[in-house]
């Protein structure tokens, strides 16, 4: 006859899972002491005491900023998305008649105020004021 095991407890099974995250979260909190992210720990750092926070250990401003450069990265990439539709949608109002400048891809601020708009975030533009109607034109510029 065959030996059986016996089954492992529930409880055996999820302490043994809990042990392995947390060797997991100290094997990744130690890694961010080598780690340099892109954003600067004095940047982050001076962001975060501007909201209030202030915390002594490095990694926690690391991991913060690790988090902010993925937010970061996913606004870009899908506003860059947003670019490329619109692009193609310009390329089909010109009846399929692709020139090499239309294939440059110009982010504009409509193409990140719609990639925003998805995680929460409502982009307007300034209203602009002038002093006068000739304002900013080249006649101003030059004094004439």
């Amino acid at each position: 006859m065959a030996e059986q095991s016996a089954p492992v407890s529930s409880a055996a099974a999820v302490e043994a899972t809990q042990l392995h995250n947390d060797a997991a979260l100290v094997d990744f909190l130690s890694s961010l002491n080598d780690y340099t992210p892109t954003i600067p720990d004095e940047l982050a750092e001076q962001y975060l005491s501007r909201s209030g926070f202030q915390c002594p250990d490095t990694r926690v401003t690391r991991l913060v900023s690790i988090a902010t450069q993925k937010f970061v990265g996913e606004i870009a990439s899908d506003a860059l998305q947003y670019c490329k539709i619109r692009q193609t949608q310009i390329a089909k109002d010109k009846k399929g008649h692709v020139q090499a400048k239309e294939k440059r891809l110009v982010l504009t601020t409509e193409d990140l105020s719609l990639a925003l708009r998805e995680y929460g975030v409502n982009l307007q533009r300034q209203e602009y004021f002038a002093d006068s109607i000739a304002a900013g034109t080249a006649k101003e510029k030059t004094g004439d």
